[in-house]
């Protein structure tokens, strides 16, 4: 039993297991505009951050293509719906999107579920239209649309490295945390 492989398992479980609830969409945006808000605002709330990095978690259990074209249909997909907001369209059920992205990507990662490379772009792309709805939506007035969103995609992008990144704590450990991400997005459903 190798104790340092433990703890990691164990910290990385606890962290998932005692989120809170989601803050992403809190309706202040007078201290940060243009590209420093749409960089802070994936970062500020639990529901698009455990989405983000359970992206990059699933895609590095996918392997091969799927490595970068899951997330990379994500950010795409995530840009349209910002823009969609950002036209003034209606994206029906948007917080209850976000948070079944939650919950779905982390069953995925737990129960370690394989499907060809289209098919995962396909799922990460629907639920990233959620995301960037509430991206688009929440930007302040007096921002730049396109530094907001210049913001919001680095900061996408960063995280689900960091999920690739994170990937290689083992495959029980990233099982474990999509159980803990699953648990969460279940959390925010019943908040609801």
């Amino acid at each position: 039993m190798n104790p340092i492989k433990h703890s990691r398992t164990f910290a990385l479980v606890t962290l998932c297991l005692l989120a809170g609830t989601a803050s992403a969409h809190t309706g202040d945006h007078t201290t940060v505009t243009g590209f420093t808000g749409g960089l802070a605002h994936p970062l500020s709330g639990l529901d698009h951050l455990l989405a983000m990095v359970a992206i990059g978690l699933w895609a590095a259990q996918q392997g091969g293509r799927a490595l970068w074209a899951i997330p990379a249909a994500f950010v795409g997909a995530m840009a349209v719906g910002g823009g969609l907001a950002l036209a003034g369209l209606s994206l029906p059920h948007v917080e209850t999107g976000i948070a079944a992205s939650v919950l779905v990507l982390g069953l995925l990662i737990a129960i370690r579920r394989q499907w060809a490379a289209p098919v995962g772009m396909a799922l990460a792309a629907a639920f990233a239209l959620f995301h960037g709805y509430a991206h688009g939506l929440e930007m302040p007035q007096a921002a730049s649309p396109a530094l907001y969103a210049l913001g919001f995609v680095l900061a996408t992008a960063c995280l689900h490295g960091t999920g690739i990144a994170g990937s290689l704590v083992g495959r029980r450990a990233v099982q474990l945390a999509g159980a803990g991400i699953a648990a969460t997005g279940l959390a925010l459903i019943v908040a609801m």
